[in-house]
């Protein structure tokens, strides 16, 4: 019998359960009910484990803690009662990272036993668009990659994420993990890219996590020496219409609220702020 509130590790039976708190946010649960859609909630199959948070016998909230710690429609109790089974289970995680008022208030909990952060990004705004610009032609030369052009996209995804995150994907195990998941990505379909003459990336994005809801860009990124030559915006059009097209009636993306060009971009193909994430990174 489960006391009025408490947390605990959730089973493959309570499946159901946890589907219908992620419903209730779809643009921001997007990758964990990706996620969770695809490999149920067997801690093996999922790549962590799903923490519950209930009340009177109900499952309120939840809590993702695999490479990411990712706090899911929490209540400031929930919060208190995941920061103590983190702080309990020690830090694994490569970064905390979800809503941005529920994510600060859980690594505010944790930063004693868990700080210092490598770095702290407290305001991403979390934008979406549902409909293609009227006064942008999505860019005719972005396309899918193709299964046998990982060698072409694997270093332009490479710049991105070390850019971006500020660590490069190889490091640690020799970047087997992030080329399985670049790969994955292209199997099914969700990645696109934009080759000048000599076959180089010049620009690429990917839809990441994908429901039927909703789905979300990442990976943006434009060559460092074709920057300035407005790619971005109908690069991004383009994503947009094959992610609109083919995988979900909403698309979503967050963005480093210092990358002004970035936001200046996704704002010119329709991208709406809808709220904020908020990222810590060990």
């Amino acid at each position: 019998m489960l006391t009025q509130t408490t947390t605990r590790v959730l089973e493959p039976s309570d499946l159901d359960a946890a589907l219908a708190v992620l419903d209730r946010e779809p643009v921001a649960n997007a990758f964990v009910t990706a996620r969770v859609q695809v490999a149920g909630l067997d801690p093996w199959r999922l790549g962590g484990e799903m923490w519950g948070w209930y009340e009177d016998g109900m499952l309120a909230s939840l809590c993702y803690a695999g490479a990411n710690l990712v706090p899911i429609c929490a209540t400031p109790r929930a919060i208190r009662g995941f920061a103590d089974r983190a702080r309990r289970a020690g830090r694994r995680c490569s970064s905390i990272v979800g809503p941005a008022e529920s994510t600060a208030q859980l690594w505010r909990l944790l930063q004693p036993s868990w700080g210092p952060a490598r770095e702290v990004r407290a305001q991403q705004p979390l934008m979406v668009a549902d409909r293609l610009p009227d006064d942008i032609v999505p860019d005719p030369y972005v396309r899918r990659v193709r299964k046998d052009e990982m060698e072409t996209i694997m270093p332009a995804c490479v710049a991105m994420f070390t850019e971006e995150v500020g660590v490069s994907p190889l490091a640690g195990d020799g970047g087997l993990l992030y080329q399985a998941r670049v790969a994955e990505l292209v199997g099914s379909g969700r990645s696109f890219a934009r080759l000048d003459r000599d076959g180089k990336v010049v620009f690429k994005a990917e839809i990441g996590a994908a429901t039927s809801q909703a789905c979300q860009i990442q990976g943006v990124w434009v060559a460092p020496e074709y920057r300035g030559r407005g790619l971005a915006a109908p690069g991004m059009a383009a994503v947009l219409r094959y992610a609109l097209a083919d995988i979900a009636p909403v698309a979503s993306l967050y963005v480093n609220d210092f990358n002004t060009a970035a936001r200046a971009a996704y704002r010119r193909v329709g991208f709406q702020e809808v709220g904020a994430f908020m990222s810590v990174l060990f």
